[in-house]
């Protein structure tokens, strides 16, 4: 049993001094990053309600994501990821600027938009594998789903 003690305690002292080293090594770096979780267990009674998922809605989410959702369980799944991502009310951003850059602590330099070279329209469309009146023909962007591959939700 002594034997525990000891290691427990050795342990104890060796994590103290970890934290005392890095609380030094922040105040010589001044980091952003807090020393200790600022973390508070979600209350969720102050979360804002999902929104009620009737078939419109679904439809809708469906056409967007391509991504069906035909049964219960696929409606259900939705809700509960509606609800996970409604924690993000919780963060508190009091106080907080937006960032222009993620680069914090570096001045990015952005140049003029100028036009440096121009009316080389037949040789940036013989990149393309197929054009139309001089544009691009991208591949189809979401494409309706057929009424036929729904099924009803109830």
């Amino acid at each position: 049993m002594e034997l525990n003690a000891m290691i427990a305690a050795k342990r104890i002292a060796t994590c103290t001094r970890n934290v005392r080293q890095k609380l030094q090594l922040n105040n010589y770096f001044s980091s952003k990053v807090p020393d200790v979780p600022t973390w508070v267990p979600i209350d969720k009674e102050k979360l804002p309600k999902v929104p009620e998922l009737d078939e419109a809605m679904v439809n809708h989410l469906e056409r967007l994501s391509l991504v069906k959702f035909n049964n219960q369980a696929g409606v259900e799944r939705l809700y509960k990821a509606i609800e996970y991502a409604n924690q993000l009310h919780m963060v508190d951003t009091e106080g907080v600027e937006p960032l222009d850059s993620v680069l914090e602590n570096r001045s990015v330099y952005l140049r003029e938009d100028k036009v440096t070279d121009g009316n080389c329209l037949k040789d940036i469309l013989q990149n393309a594998s197929q054009t139309v009146e001089d544009y691009f023909v991208a591949p189809p962007g979401n494409i309706p789903l057929k009424s036929s591959d729904r099924k009803s939700l109830k």
